[in-house]
């Protein structure tokens, strides 16, 4: 059971660094338009909870960041 677990994460990270590698700047995009969401979200009403997180925002940031160190590192 151990061995199928193993088998299909590195078949799901062989197949999405080959995806990543053709796209280098998708997850940079990805994360800017998060953190624009999270600017929006500030101005909408009824998301008061949502926008004093800044969940958008944290994983907007995160998610640049990876981008860029993937993008580097392939």
């Amino acid at each position: 059971m151990e061995r199928f677990w193993r088998d299909t994460v590195n078949r799901w990270l062989d197949r999405a660094s080959d995806f990543l590698a053709h796209r280098k700047g998708l997850l940079p995009m990805v994360g800017l338009v998060l953190v624009v969401l999270n600017l929006l979200v500030q101005w909408i009403p009824g998301l008061e909870p949502l926008a004093r997180v800044h969940l958008f925002l944290h994983c907007g940031v995160f998610l640049a960041i990876l981008g860029f160190l993937l993008a580097w590192a392939l």
